[in-house]
């Protein structure tokens, strides 16, 4: 019989660090987890903060686990005017902190917009119903999901992009809007620092004012936007799927020999 060796990849662990699922939902994530880590031979994760979630969590040992950081699928962006738009990518679930960017987003003047773009995840009645009752509520868009011209689309019309997530395995859509020219504030939790680096405003994900200050701050001021924005093009840079593919292949090898 041939020798094999099993490789394992884990994107997050959210599930387990948080309220962000049914009871039910975490008891067979946790079981399918556990299982995939102690038969891995390998384990491969998106990030430095997840490496830290599968140790510590799921109790692994650190030689098992390799970190290859995630790529960014390129986008074909339309030179289009920036509008005053405050673009958010993600499900509308409570993990993506979405009722305190709603609440963030009301003390700006009448002249922006919020768009939602993200289909329905854990938590969303309660989300929807506080966008309801918002006094901005008129100035509050939810697409809904969005294939990728479509996306791409809001990602050039936006001259703000708020991503406050709880937790993050990686944080894709912080490249994504880094990599399209948008100016970013994301949170100090879980990857997103990781992944953001000295390319974005960080704030506490928790602290509503603060994510207010971030978003007057972005809006108000030309010239931090093109800080930003010239910062995030060299992060976006940075983070190629080249890269991913051929630190996968050199694991896999380590693994073989």
């Amino acid at each position: 019989m041939p020798l094999r060796r099993t490789v394992v990849t884990f994107h997050d662990l959210f599930v387990l660090s948080g309220d962000y699922s049914t009871p039910e939902f975490r008891a067979r994530f946790e079981a399918q987890a556990r299982d995939a880590a102690r038969r891995a031979d390998l384990i491969l994760t998106v990030s430095n903060f997840t490496r830290s979630q599968v140790t510590g969590l799921l109790g692994v040992e650190t030689g098992r686990v390799r970190v290859v950081h995630h790529g960014i699928r390129p986008f074909a962006f339309e030179p289009v005017p920036r509008e005053r738009i405050v673009l958010s990518v993600g499900a509308i679930q409570k993990r993506k902190n979405i009722a305190r960017l709603v609440e963030a987003f009301e003390s700006l003047d009448s002249s922006w917009r919020l768009i939602l773009a993200g289909s329905r995840g854990f938590g969303a009645e309660e989300i929807l119903a506080r966008i309801a009752a918002s006094p901005a509520r008129d100035r509050i868009r939810i697409t809904g999901y969005l294939p990728s011209a479509e996306l791409a689309a809001w990602y050039s019309r936006a001259s703000v992009f708020a991503f406050p997530s709880l937790d993050e395995g990686f944080g894709m859509p912080v490249l994504e809007a880094m990599a399209a020219g948008v100016p970013v504030v994301t949170s100090t939790s879980s990857a997103l620092p990781e992944v953001a680096g000295d390319a974005a405003l960080l704030v506490d994900a928790q602290d509503t004012q603060a994510l207010a200050g971030a978003l007057d701050a972005l809006t108000g001021n030309e010239g931090l936007r093109t800080e930003l924005i010239a910062r995030g093009y060299v992060r976006a840079r940075s983070f190629h799927w080249n890269n991913a593919v051929d630190q996968t292949w050199e694991a896999y090898q380590a693994l073989l020999a």
